[in-house]
């Protein structure tokens, strides 16, 4: 017999609703299993069995992260079953970052009202998320807030543990001038900036169903556009290339990110024209009249990693990164990133 309490329900928590969500992300989670996974959810704890084949010194890397305010997006859209995968890739890509394999991931989303149905949704979007980053979902929590949230919103957030072998963690030790950087596209906005997309588009006061050319698409899709995971394709290139450094294109944009890759004394020399802009980020900029720093100050401009490889791997890690392109050099000197 599952508990139930009326009086709780009166005050805005509906148990019984907490069951059914549960049951409905039961096989959207259950996709997620690898090899290691010990238990399904239910429990207090979701428990893990971590491989150490062929690891000397194994090193634990967490990232945590949550999606922002992107969420309201998929408020209004009523589109639920993507932002998931935002928050496995902003917590999954920042710990590839050093080398790390994406081992298990964690979720917790509050909810004004819990409507089953839309939970499943959410769930459904970070297990998709897990299976791109090659990860398990092996617990979370959804906590009813009424009262603190409006029943039709919620957050969203969670957390990566991964694993790496201490003389193979990724670091800013090998850089050096002429070392070449290179992009992998990112899939649009991804999950940062949408304070500032937000009140220059107006989002809540426009259709974002209308149809536009300059994108191909609604405008709606194109901001919802699910974060893109690159862990399998740093892994991939991992095997085959010495990866001396990588920075993942989030919050603060260029300047602030491909930075926290390099060693003082180096700079990032960017070859302006040779980054392929989205058209989403020529809409931003122009409906706010932003100034290019700022755009590359904060959003990823089409960039969402930047891989840094010594100048004769540089061919090779191309080959094995489908769509990547040379995106510039290191270079000596006290400015941390500049544009040629």
């Amino acid at each position: 017999m599952k508990s139930f309490s009326e009086s709780y329900k009166a005050a805005g928590v509906d148990i019984t609703a907490g069951y059914k969500a549960v049951e409905l992300m039961k096989e959207h989670i259950a996709r997620t299993n690898i090899p290691g996974v010990l238990s399904g959810i239910g429990g207090f704890g979701g428990l893990f069995e971590l491989d150490m084949t062929g690891i000397s010194h194994p090193v634990l890397v967490s990232g945590t992260d949550g999606v922002g305010t992107k969420l309201k997006l998929a408020f209004l859209m009523d589109k639920h079953d993507t932002v998931g995968i935002d928050c496995v890739a902003m917590c999954a890509n920042d710990i590839i970052c050093a080398g790390a394999k994406p081992q298990i991931f964690l979720d917790y989303v509050a909810v004004g009202k819990n409507v089953p149905e839309r939970v499943a949704a959410i769930v459904r979007g970070v297990a998709e998320g897990c299976l791109q980053a090659g990860c398990a979902l092996i617990g979370g929590e959804t906590a009813e807030m009424p009262g603190f949230y409006p029943e039709d919103e919620y957050d969203l957030a969670g957390f990566c543990v991964g694993i790496a072998d201490r003389e193979k963690i990724i670091n800013n030790a090998f850089i050096a001038p002429g070392d070449s950087l290179i992009a992998l596209p990112s899939s649009g906005v991804h999950s940062n900036g949408f304070s500032l997309v937000r009140k220059v588009l107006d989002i809540e006061n426009r259709s974002l169903n209308l149809y536009l050319e300059d994108l191909g698409m609604s405008l709606g899709e194109a901001l919802l556009t699910p974060t893109r995971i690159y862990v399998k394709e740093i892994l991939g290139l991992m095997e085959q290339v010495h990866v001396k450094g990588i920075s993942h294109i989030t919050g603060g944009g260029f300047y602030e990110n491909i930075p926290r890759s390099l060693p003082m004394g180096l700079t990032a020399r960017i070859e302006e024209k040779a980054i392929q802009t989205p058209p989403i980020f020529d809409v931003i900029q122009r409906a706010g009249n932003i100034s290019r720093r700022d755009m590359f100050n904060t959003f990823n401009m089409g960039v969402g990693m930047v891989v840094t490889v010594s100048a004769k791997e540089t061919q090779k890690a191309l080959d094995l990164l489908p769509g990547a392109y040379l995106l510039g050099e290191v270079v000596e000197g006290e400015e941390r990133v500049v544009f040629a």
